[in-house]
């Protein structure tokens, strides 16, 4: 029975709420994804994200972030928008 819980979804923790909310931001604001790509440290700042976090964030470490309480789906569209907007690409190329 524990390794079935242990693949069962868990709803991430309070303590990410910063983290998530960031990149919630990433995926979701254009002015602040913006500002995220022009100076990423400064973007972080304005979130208040742990050194942690940040620095997961910053290296876009998934299996890091994930483990920090970042919700997976999250990870994926911050990193799925920040690839759009550096490479030209659109949903369709992916």
């Amino acid at each position: 029975m524990a390794a079935v819980n242990a693949l069962h979804y868990r709803f991430p923790p309070g303590s990410a709420y910063r983290l998530n909310r960031c990149l919630f931001a990433i995926k979701s604001d254009d002015a602040f994804r913006a500002r995220f790509l022009a100076d990423a440290r400064a973007a972080i700042d304005e979130m208040e994200l742990d050194d942690t976090d940040s620095a997961a964030l910053l290296r876009g470490d998934r299996d890091a972030l994930v483990a920090r309480g970042a919700h997976p789906y999250l990870v994926f569209m911050a990193d799925l928008r920040l690839r759009m907007e550096r490479e030209a690409m659109t949903f369709e190329d992916f």
